[in-house]
């Protein structure tokens, strides 16, 4: 298939193939709802926190700026971008691993992959048309939500995903750009949220190399560590740093070959979208620094173990008893595989309709 055909049969217009793909997410349920599932943050306890919609908001935005730098398509890497987490579940990754672990354990060791279920999301999970279901996108688009920028191979795929996406090959440029965007995106926005809330402090983050020399470029402006818009020009000085010196040496990587598009580069080919190597090091030392201080902080894991606690309930409920669910999936459940169809359900949840339910199922009458 080439970048731009569709499986289904669609007039164009005005737009470009990859800003239609575009639109059609904005407008879908499933992006809709991203507004109230976690990011790393339940955002009931504050109005600041990133959510899944926000996050994917600063995907797009630096997916675009990156994109541009580089000569390639903003649109296929935005659409990707406000794509790539529609399959999340509540509750964040936790969610996800919870769900995951509730259907290997009774019903299928294919479990739940959050990749595959945003790729199921826009091919079938969402309904706008009476011909088909999912949303129609782009083969460019489809690819990059299912890959990212690593080959794809899992065992519940079948043999048509290798026939169609060549899994063995890496995505898009595209894809490969939005897959960095949301490193930076969510390493810049877990600190700024992590520090705005007293989780995490300059003091341990100062054990990262790469903290360390864009708070001293901080400071070098003007900026005292003590007042409140440090850490708001901290943020985007440390988005500027990975953002710049992406493109930079990705721009050198490209020069050397031609921009390939659409599953060119099997997967032992050096990633022509990467950092410099000092960078890659010290984003994995501050991603390990933030894992242990900050991801695995008491009130981080008292929401995360909340959540998965609902992710539990929920499942067991729907699946004894399917008539709980809306009545389309109930009729769903009659027809397929019953524990898939709660787990899509589920998935779908945002976090304040996941506990309203749980809350109506087991509070106290």
């Amino acid at each position: 298939m080439k970048c731009t055909d569709r499986f289904y049969p669609s007039v164009e217009d005005f737009r470009s193939p990859f800003h239609r793909d575009r639109d059609r997410i904005i407008h879908s349920s499933s992006f809709r709802r991203l507004e109230y599932k976690t990011q790393v943050f339940i955002n009931y306890v504050g109005d600041y926190f990133r959510t899944r919609l926000t996050h994917s908001l600063e995907v797009a935005q630096v997916s675009r700026t990156i994109a541009a730098a580089l000569g390639l398509s903003e649109a296929l890497s935005e659409a990707i971008a406000l794509a790539h987490d529609l399959g999340h579940t509540p509750f964040g990754h936790v969610g996800g691993e919870e769900l995951d672990r509730l259907i290997k354990d009774g019903y299928s060791q294919n479990g739940f992959e959050h990749n595959f279920q945003s790729f199921r999301v826009v091919t079938k999970l969402e309904k706008r048309y009476k011909e088909f279901d999912g949303l129609n996108l782009t083969f460019a688009t489809l690819e990059g939500v299912l890959k990212h920028s690593y080959p794809y191979k899992k065992p519940f795929l079948t043999p048509w995903y290798d026939e169609v996406f060549k899994l063995d090959y890496h995505p898009s440029l595209e894809a490969m750009v939005v897959d960095k965007a949301d490193e930076i995106a969510y390493i810049s926005a877990d600190i700024d949220d992590g520090i705005k809330y007293g989780l995490i402090d300059f003091e341990i983050l100062r054990q990262s190399t790469l903290v360390q020399e864009v708070m001293e470029r901080t400071k070098e402006e003007g900026y005292d560590p003590e007042e409140k818009l440090f850490r708001h020009r901290f943020t985007s000085l440390l988005i500027a740093k990975m953002v710049t010196s992406l493109i930079q040496n990705s721009k050198n990587s490209l020069l050397s070959g031609p921009k390939l598009l659409c599953a060119t580069l099997v997967a032992s080919e050096p990633l022509p979208v990467s950092y410099p190597p000092k960078l890659a090091e010290q984003i994995s030392e501050l991603k390990g620094i933030l894992f242990q201080n900050l991801y695995h902080h008491p009130q981080i894991l008292r929401k995360m173990y909340a959540g998965k606690q609902c992710i539990q309930g929920l499942f067991k409920a729907l699946v004894e008893e399917p008539k709980l669910m809306p009545q389309e999936y109930f009729y769903k459940s009659q027809r397929q595989k019953s524990y898939r169809v709660v787990a899509d359900f589920i998935a779908g949840m945002s976090d304040r309709y996941a506990m309203k339910l749980y809350q109506e199922l087991y509070g106290m009458m």
